[in-house]
């Protein structure tokens, strides 16, 4: 029986390592017909990102100088000055914005993530989410118009913080919901083994090791809500002259290449290349500093 059951088993090896031999060049081909296609796929999502960003250096570097940041935009004809009143105005709003929105977003996060899984409050939250990110950027704006401007009777930069921040909440709320959910469910049971409260797990374990993915939906909500002129065409406004004063209307980099696009002066359209240019500079310097940040963190 031994010598019929090792002849059994040796008779068989050949055939499995046949078969695996027979299997590996297929495998290998249809390995290298994905590397290749998700490489090319890869490739078609950059080309209109690189294709932006290229267009958009070569039009505004000729007129990006010292005076862009520190001098005020030129009347119509005139071809010296700069926005820097409009970089002022765009930090300030979405200073504004993330302040209402970050710290909202992130604690309706946790609530869905750590204590509302499963409950009807946490299904309307998800549908009230879902429904105002798909909401136009311009209602948000008459919105905070309602709302801010109508009721201190002038346009201000507070007024576009506000609409800005209805635009960035979902965002905040969705990337960080999905951060937390990727923290194993293992490492809560263990801080709670270890006598730690519920609190204590979730500021002290789970918002930690989700940071990355927090860092990341601030990015995306400052990158979204950096670009937006039409809420701030309602709330902001615009402002020709230096202002810091959040109750006064403000000049935002959106709203000057707005209207400096369509006006019919060559200088004021390259001023318009030129502060597009410096917005998309502003947006590249949170993403890098929020990676940079959270890359230091975990090291």
């Amino acid at each position: 029986m031994a010598t019929a059951e090792g002849k059994f088993s040796d008779s068989r090896r050949p055939q499995i390592n046949l078969t695996r031999s027979a299997r590996t060049p297929w495998r290998n081909s249809f390995d290298t017909f994905m590397t290749i296609l998700t490489g090319a796929f890869t490739i078609l999502i950059l080309i209109p990102l690189v294709a932006i960003v290229w267009d958009v250096a070569r039009e505004g570097i000729g007129q990006l100088g010292i005076q862009s940041f520190t001098e005020l935009p030129p009347p119509p004809g005139l071809t010296e000055g700069g926005f820097g009143n409009a970089i002022i105005g765009t930090l300030i709003t979405l200073g504004i914005g993330a302040a209402f929105s970050v710290p909202l977003g992130i604690l309706a996060a946790v609530y869905l993530s750590e204590f509302g899984r499963g409950t009807k409050l946490a299904y309307v939250v998800k549908f009230a989410t879902n429904v105002l990110a798909g909401v136009p950027a311009i209602l948000a704006g008459l919105f905070a118009y309602t709302v801010v401007v109508l009721t201190t009777g002038t346009f201000s930069a507070f007024a576009g913080g506000v609409a800005i921040s209805v635009v960035m909440v979902p965002i905040v709320l969705r990337a960080t919901e999905e951060g937390l959910l990727l923290v194993p469910q293992e490492i809560r049971q263990a801080a709670v083994g270890i006598g730690a409260t519920k609190f204590q797990t979730i500021s002290r374990i789970v918002i930690p090791a989700a940071l990355p993915s927090i860092a990341t939906a601030v990015t995306l909500s400052l990158a979204r809500a950096g670009g937006e002129a039409a809420p701030l065409l309602f709330t902001a406004l615009n402002n020709n002259f230096w202002s810091t004063d959040v109750w006064a209307p403000i000049a935002t980099l959106p709203v000057l290449i707005y209207f400096y696009a369509i006006i019919p002066f060559k200088a004021q359209q390259d001023l318009a290349w030129t502060a597009a240019l410096v917005l998309l500079g502003i947006i590249l310097t949170f993403s890098i500093s929020s990676r940079l940040l959270t890359r230091q963190r975990f090291q």
